[in-house]
């Protein structure tokens, strides 16, 4: 059964991981590749290992036990906070995790001491975005509670930035957070092994040499997989941004009017979309649609291609712009951004094809 698909050119992310991986070590940061836009695809964990991440980042227990009945070898650090309810299968499968509830160490340190195993632990501190985190204030009494904690380590303090509340990464806050590892390391005498304070958002801080001296890990995603670093989505100087592409083939090319005819009313999504009428359009049915990506993250790697819209199996596209050159059977290739690409590799319905070095000759 023929799917739309995914490529993924292994030798591409390898490449951006590399450049990255030599940015941040120039700046005596080491990165952690995160792979959960991709479920912890093997083969993409081992083309960023390749390139020299020093661990894997990832969101979901599942995508880590891939990896380890893959046979995949590497340092692993859960990103999303942990359940208490999930503490035994963490320290099983995770090196290190995030977390900021003491509950949530309480549990994860009976899990380790049942495992004879010290569990690794980042405390996440919450600078403005207001995404997960301790507040900046409740730090040193929650650090008094979890440093004696007997089967778990206080590795180091984390933030997360650019992703609930679009603040950037900026010397300000990034120098706050070394700030406030101080603090933890004066009151509780430790001595912290990681600063985790910087993901693809932070790349222009670290290039313009103004990431404060004692940030030592980012965490390191889109930059890797897209080429693009996140707060404004421009392309990373020496990376390709074309690692991924989605494939999929035109099911229907009729000239019809570009406007539909009729009483209107809300489309299947609950949308009322307007239509500008420009007479008749060559239009084509694409095998992709809602139900397998957002499509407003799809562009037609054809410049010559328009898309009008999408239902939950199909992609509307005008190719009025390139008279003749497709026809039915033929496949589209799309670029996708990272909530595309996030979709369509969590979706069933697509396809992954990783493409190898001897694919690429």
């Amino acid at each position: 059964m023929i799917h739309p698909y995914v490529t993924i050119d292994l030798e591409k992310i390898e490449h951006n991981a590399r450049t990255i991986v030599e940015l941040c070590r120039a700046h005596g940061i080491s990165v952690v590749g995160v792979t959960k836009c991709t479920c912890g695809h093997p083969e993409v964990t081992r083309a960023m290992r390749r390139g020299g991440v020093a661990a894997i980042g990832e969101s979901q227990l599942d995508n880590l036990q891939r990896l380890k009945s893959a046979g995949v070898e590497t340092p692993s650090m859960l990103l999303r906070l942990t359940a208490p309810s999930e503490a035994d299968d963490v320290v099983c499968l995770a090196d290190v995790s995030l977390n900021s509830e003491l509950a949530v160490l309480e549990a994860l340190a009976r899990a380790a001491l049942r495992r004879g195993a010290v569990h690794n632990v980042i405390v996440m501190v919450d600078l403005g975005d207001l995404r997960e985190g301790l507040w900046p204030r409740d730090l040193i009494p929650f650090m008094r509670q979890a440093v004696p904690l007997r089967g778990i380590r206080i590795a180091g303090l984390g933030t997360n930035l650019a992703c609930f509340g679009g603040v950037v990464p900026d010397e300000q806050n990034m120098l706050r957070l070394v700030e406030l590892a101080g603090q933890v390391e004066r009151n509780l005498d430790l001595k912290l092994e990681w600063i985790s304070g910087a993901n693809s958002s932070g790349l222009n801080l670290i290039a313009a040499g103004r990431m404060p001296a004692r940030v030592n890990q980012a965490r390191i995603g889109e930059a890797i997989l897209l080429g693009r670093e996140t707060t404004r989505r421009d392309p990373w100087p020496g990376t390709f941004q074309d690692a991924f592409a989605l494939h999929a083939e035109i099911l229907e090319l009729a000239k019809k009017p570009s406007a539909p005819l009729g009483t209107r009313s809300e489309d299947a999504f609950g949308h009322l979309t307007p239509f500008e009428n420009r007479g008749e359009i060559v239009r084509a049915l694409v095998h992709i649609g809602r139900e397998e990506v957002p499509v407003e993250g799809l562009t037609p790697i054809d410049a010559r291609l328009t898309m009008l819209g999408a239902s939950s199996s199909y992609l509307v596209i005008d190719m009025s712009g390139a008279p003749g050159a497709y026809h039915v059977g033929d496949e589209l290739r799309f670029a996708l951004n990272y909530g595309a690409l996030l979709s369509a590799m969590t979706s069933e319905y697509v396809e992954k094809r990783p493409l190898f070095r001897d694919m690429l000759v």
